[in-house]
């Protein structure tokens, strides 16, 4: 049994990574300012993780899983309070890889800002920084889209919605933008293989090898549900994150030094088959968008 840290442990990646390992039997500590409901089987540090004082000098952790880190201030104030490291996993973002480096990314490029996600890119690229310098044993995740259950983010539960009321979809412009996702019990088992394994490159981009386009996403998505997909494509010039779960941004990541520590991935059809189980059960979690209104009263006057 291994004493483990996750940071947060309320809301979609954190509580899920949480619960993974609780049901693995490890003795999971959560750090979080308990304005939420705890999962079972957890021990809650109540604590502001950027006013933490002496709340951990006395915890010997085996693993610390720092999944709600943001910035470099995030990091170094956990770090300071920790103490001694024994491992450290943080869950980066694809998001620091610039748009204007050639595709796939892949961990040696050099990291930068990138216009379209803006300082939340480059506050995750300075905490990895941080963390670098600090804790060279730690390990760095880079994923994609995550998805999968105890989603609450407006992404696959959007078109579950859609394809439930039997609404015809709306896709931007020809569909043929490409998205690449990783399913979030995936990235608990990679952190886990990290753990096993224990590799020499510290750095990783993570994600299903396979890019899919937006046609084939929503498709997926209407068929887990069980319903026709209907569709309409929407012109260039109408803002694509007023009526669509995703920027217009296509990227997509090298996963090859993912794939050599853990080759088996689950299917996205499957994967969203669990999210869409989860949803039906926990719809009222996720954050809702009004991007049904904005089709509407804006896209539906021109059919």
């Amino acid at each position: 049994m291994r004493k483990i840290l996750v940071t947060g442990g309320t809301v979609f990646v954190s509580r899920y990574v949480t619960e993974y390992f609780v049901k693995k039997g490890e003795d999971v500590y959560v750090l979080n300012r308990n304005t939420r409901p705890q999962s079972a089987g957890v021990k809650l540090i109540e604590a502001d993780r950027n006013a933490l004082g002496d709340k951990l000098k006395n915890y010997d952790f085996d693993v610390v899983v720092d999944v709600t880190s943001y910035t470099k201030a995030d990091v170094e104030n956990l770090v300071k309070a920790l103490g001694t490291i024994k491992e450290y996993i943080f869950i980066s973002s694809s998001a620091v890889y610039p748009e204007t480096l050639s595709q796939p990314f892949h961990e040696e490029q050099e990291c930068g800002p990138n216009s379209i996600w803006g300082t939340y890119g480059t506050n995750k690229l300075e905490a990895e920084k941080y963390l670098q310098e600090h804790v060279p044993q730690a390990y760095i995740l880079r994923p994609p889209y995550l998805y999968g259950p105890m989603q609450n983010v407006y992404r696959e539960p959007f078109v579950f919605d859609c394809a439930m009321a039997n609404r015809t979809f709306y896709v931007p412009k020809d569909g043929k933008m490409k998205m690449q996702f990783f399913y979030v019990e995936d990235l608990c088992r990679f952190i886990d293989t990290l753990l096993e394994k224990k590799p020499e490159q510290k750095i990783f981009n993570v994600g299903n090898k396979e890019a899919v386009t937006i046609n084939e996403w929503v498709a997926m998505c209407y068929e887990v549900v069980g319903k026709e997909l209907r569709t309409v494509n929407v012109d260039v010039s109408r803002p694509q994150r007023q009526y669509f779960s995703f920027y217009d941004y296509e990227y997509y990541l090298d996963v090859t030094k993912q794939e050599a520590l853990m080759s088996d991935t689950k299917s996205l059809f499957e994967g969203l088959q669990e999210s869409f189980e989860w949803y039906r059960e926990h719809e009222d979690l996720v954050i809702k968008k009004p991007l049904m209104k904005y089709i509407d009263e804006e896209l539906k006057k021109r059919d």
